[in-house]
Formats: C-alpha cells, structure tokens, sequence
C-alpha cells in the first residue's frame, strides 16, 4: 500500500460557486477520491482541507455537505498551525493582497485564484514577498489545461501553422440584468468599487493564454464600456452597474503578431463556444473552443470569391476538420492542483507563479490605461 504524504491546505473562500465546485469538489476531493496523487516511488500526496470563511453556519455547512472534518472561521489560528503547509486564497480580489501576505509571513506555500491582487504594484509585491521567504507559490491559470486550448498549442508546437499571422479571441455571453430572469453572475461583478469589471477579470486569463500559446504580448490598445448602467442584485434591488461589462482590444505580440480581443457579457452566442480562439498563419488556420478544436491546412483552403450580388451557397464549415483527442482530459483546474501540490511535495517545476500572476494584471492595468488615455501602452518585462 502507497505511503500517503498528508499536506494540511487551508482553503480559504470556497463557500463561493467557483471555490466549491471547481476547487473543493472538483480539485481538492476528486484528487481524494481517486486515493491523491501518485509520486511514483511508493508515496502519494494527500491533500487535507480545512475550509475557512467568516459565516460559520455556511462554512460548516459547505464542510458537513462534503464529509469534511475542519473547517473554521479563526484565519490566524490556521495559519498558526504548523500542520497546514499551504494557504489556498479564493477570496475577492481586492482582500487578497493582504490575507496572501499574511499566509507568506507564516511560512505557508500559497496558491491563489487570479487575478493576484487588484493592481500591479500590489501583485509584484507579493511576487517579491513569496521569493524573499522562500515559499512556493502559484497563480490559477486554469485554461491552459482546456482541451481545446491543449490541442491548439500542440499545433502551434507542431509547426502546423507555419509563421504565425494574427489571433482571434471572441469571449462572452448574455449576463440576465437580473429584471425576470436571474443573473449569472455575482453583482459584485458590476460593481467598479468591489473589484468589478470584464477587463480586470478576463484580461488576467488572455495573457497568460497568449503568452504560452502564441508569445509575449508587448503592446495593448483597448475600449471599455459599460453597456448596461443598471442591474438588479441578489436581493431584488435595482444598482448602479458602474464597473466595463464588455471590452474590445489589440495586442501586438513578439515577432508582429497581432491579436484581437473581443469580451462582453452583454452579447448572445452564435459561435462553437463561449469562447473560441482563431489562430491563422502562412500554412494554415485553427478555431478551438473550451473542448474541441478545428483545422483547415492551406491545402484544404477553398478559393473564397466575393460577389454581394449571389447568395451565398457554398458552406464554409464544412472546409474545417475536427482534431481528434488522443488523450483523456482531466478537469483543468484539478490538473494545475495536481502540480502545485507536486511541486509542493515533490520539487516539480511550476512556472505558473506569482510573477506570472502579475503579468495578467499588467495587461489587465495596461488596458484600463490605454482606454482612459486613449493610446498604445507597452508592457515592459516584469521582474520581482
């Protein structure tokens, strides 16, 4: 029988819908489930949870709900205890520089939802925090281990694009005002004074997206706007929705690349997914979505001649193949969960940390500026 390796997490947030099912269900109790993560020498990492919230009665819930032995409201005694190695921070973005700094100062390795903190000077500074005290830390960036996404930079690996051209990223959906249907999303979202607003929380996912994928981003320009100004909260009451609900850039990449982003929760889907990326180059082009992805190599290309005049009969789909997996995918979140709790463990490699992190809010601020400017603004190298 595998010797377990126990490693105490702290989760502190998870009562919210994406710290419960993505990172407690769906990470930390499926990697349960399945007996941890093998080492491959006999031992297996078991990561202990004790859940941490400031209403008792919904902590202890989520806990009992889960067959979850701890779980807490006392933040500082948790990170006290010697026996809880890392620190797991799910909470809004604007109290997470301080509660990250806190889990950094007693020693705990940290793993935090992104973005890091609200702004970059903050982001670096934790960056700088983690390396001065030694603690492993890392940044959620989960889509990285989408199915689509995998397979899309498997092509560009590949070669299968030959010199890369341009980049399409088109996110979005209706977000219900909250009048007869609910909302789907938190109010918070909407709201600029409680961390709110598309580009902060989706700018953050398209660096580090482009950046893996298709290379440096080194240049941004972006319009903001806020298309609904009034939305209805989780109680009823009509608010001011003063934070961007929709987005619309250019990045210019390394080497010319040119990327256009489009993000809005204020439009209704007529595309393959919620979120698709279209990748063209000399020797041929790419769409991926969450799960699947599709090819046209140049030689597959059909001759496309414009005549306004003639109704349009040829199907242009069905120019597209379908690339097959070769591969069970496992959820994306719990996959990065599985690596930083190896790295933890272990020693792995895991480049997807705090300084990383950063990088997404760089984009994230560099575009605010660049739409309150109205201007090009260069993102220089981040260092700690």
């Amino acid at each position: 029988m595998a010797e377990r390796v126990r490693v105490g997490v702290i989760m502190n947030g998870v009562t919210g819908r994406m710290g419960t099912n993505q990172h407690l269900v769906r990470s930390i109790l499926a990697i349960r489930d399945e007996g941890g993560i093998d080492l491959g020498d006999g031992r297996v990492i078991w990561p202990d949870p004790i859940l941490v919230g400031r209403n008792p009665e919904k902590v202890e819930s989520l806990a009992r709900r889960h067959g979850i032995e701890r779980w807490s409201t006392d933040l500082d005694a948790c990170l006290a205890d010697p026996e809880d190695s890392v620190y797991f921070d799910a909470l809004a973005t604007r109290v997470r520089p301080r509660t990250v700094a806190a889990a950094i100062a007693a020693g705990k390795h940290v793993y935090c939802e992104k973005p890091v903190a609200p702004d970059l000077d903050s982001a670096l500074d934790l960056a700088r925090r983690a390396h001065a005290a030694g603690v492993k830390n890392g940044v959620v960036q989960d889509k990285l281990w989408l199915p689509g996404l995998v397979k899309l930079k498997r092509l560009v690996d590949q070669g299968f694009f030959g010199r890369l051209l341009s980049a399409r990223i088109d996110f979005g959906y209706w977000v219900f005002p909250g009048d007869d249907v609910p909302a789907q999303r938190p109010s918070w979202n909407y709201r600029r004074a409680d961390g709110g607003g598309i580009i902060l929380d989706m700018f953050c996912h398209w660096r580090y997206v482009v950046d893996r994928i298709l290379g440096p981003v080194r240049s941004v320009v972006a319009l903001g706007a806020t298309h609904l100004p009034e939305r209805v909260d989780e109680t009823g009451a009509r608010y001011r929705a003063d934070a961007d609900d929709a987005a619309y850039a250019i990045l210019t990449l390394e080497g010319g690349v040119v990327v256009q982003v489009g993000a809005s929760w204020c439009t209704r889907v007529r595309r393959d997914d919620l979120l698709t990326v279209q990748v063209d180059g000399t020797e041929g082009s790419a769409v991926a979505g969450l799960h699947d992805c599709w090819v046209q190599p140049g030689s597959a290309t059909p001759r496309a001649v414009w005549n306004p005049d003639l109704p349009q009969e040829h199907d242009y789909r069905q120019d597209w193949e379908r690339v097959d997996a070769d591969t069970a995918f496992d959820n994306a979140f719990k996959a990065q969960w599985s690596l930083f709790l190896r790295h933890v463990v272990a020693g792995d490699p895991f480049p997807w940390d705090f300084l990383e992190g950063a990088k997404g809010v760089q984009l994230a601020e560099a575009a605010e500026r660049s739409w309150r400017e109205r201007r090009w603004v260069d993102l220089p190298e981040l260092s700690r």
